[in-house]
């Protein structure tokens, strides 16, 4: 329970804690002793990642991830166009196959503004809640948001520009995305107005893909080119409540990436390649606290770490059925 509530804690903004090396269990403590004197295989490491620099292998997971996103906007997209009635309506309220389906943070907006709760909106919501819960929470923003996909592309525009000097990556208080989550819940209460919903990309990009575009594009594309030019990632690291309800969602889900600890020389190449580097603190030498961490709550399953690993220390598990 307390390393669900530190996960929930670091997903709010707070900065991961790290473990004194007298609560590390005994066998953790001499496994980062050992580790650190092992020049040999340190050695042998620069060298699998020099090679791997100069001929980059392709992100298998990352080029299927991007295919599952494409695939089922797609779905909405032909469903409506063919009048097939199999995905009708958007990803912020939608059914399949007959059954509701409600984003949960649209939901919320929805019920705290007009202060009514609609039961399609409570089966919609609670299919949602356990369909992401099983899938791990944020794994929405990786695997099915729009916005996602083409700020992942925008990011790869904003890494090459921050090399050749010709864009800045500020950083902001990620505790940022907590307060925006609480504003937009007043502001709907207030208002009586999803406010929310009007400024959201997700939404935006998923009814433009479905019914055509609109003028609401334009901010898209200015919070892409504020991405690409002055903060990376910023939408999804310090602003999204989508991204924060699901993660509290996926908390407690039993579908994580697992760090181990006897694998791992602490390169870093998996913190160079994540969107949330804070999930993986543990990774650092010294900070592991025990030979196996699952990655906390804020991790979008990307799965990008998995790939850019050289020794195999993240792993993708399923408790209950994979070991």
């Amino acid at each position: 329970m307390s390393n669900v509530i530190e996960s929930i804690r670091v997903l709010l903004g707070g900065t991961p804690k790290r473990v004194a090396k007298k609560d590390m269990p005994e066998e953790v403590r001499e496994l980062h002793a050992h580790k650190f004197a092992d020049k040999e295989r340190i050695e042998k490491i620069r060298i699998e990642l020099a090679e791997k620099h100069a001929n980059p292998p392709l992100e298998k997971l990352r080029l299927k991830r991007w295919a599952v996103l494409i695939a089922v906007n797609l779905l909405f997209v032909v469903s409506y166009h063919l009048d097939i009635q199999l995905l009708e309506g958007a990803l912020t309220a939608s059914r399949f196959a007959g059954f509701h389906m409600a984003d949960l943070n649209s939901a919320l907006q929805v019920m705290l503004a007009f202060k009514h709760v609609v039961i399609n909106l409570v089966i919609g919501t609670t299919t949602v809640f356990i369909l992401w819960w099983l899938l791990g929470g944020r794994t929405f923003c990786s695997w099915v948001c729009p916005y996602h996909l083409v700020a992942e592309w925008a990011e790869m525009l904003h890494l090459k520009l921050v090399d050749k000097g010709w864009a800045k990556d500020i950083q902001f208080d990620r505790r940022s995305r907590a307060w925006l989550w609480l504003v937009f819940v007043i502001l709907a209460v207030v208002t009586g107005y999803t406010v929310y919903e009007t400024i959201s990309p997700t939404g935006i990009l998923s009814r433009a893909l479905i019914y055509g575009p609109g003028v609401a594009l334009i901010w898209v594309a200015l919070l892409l080119l504020f991405e690409i030019f002055f903060s990376r990632r910023a939408w999804c690291r310090y602003a999204c409540p989508i991204g924060l309800t699901y993660g509290i969602v996926g908390a407690t889900s039993p579908f994580t990436v697992r760090y181990q600890l006897p694998n791992c020389f602490h390169e870093g190449e998996c913190r160079k390649v994540c969107l949330v580097p804070h999930v993986l603190d543990t990774v650092l030498k010294g900070k592991a606290k025990a030979m196996e961490v699952d990655i906390g709550a804020d991790c979008t399953r990307c799965l990008r770490c998995v790939d850019a690993c050289p020794t195999g220390a993240l792993t993708i598990k399923y408790k209950g059925l994979t070991s």
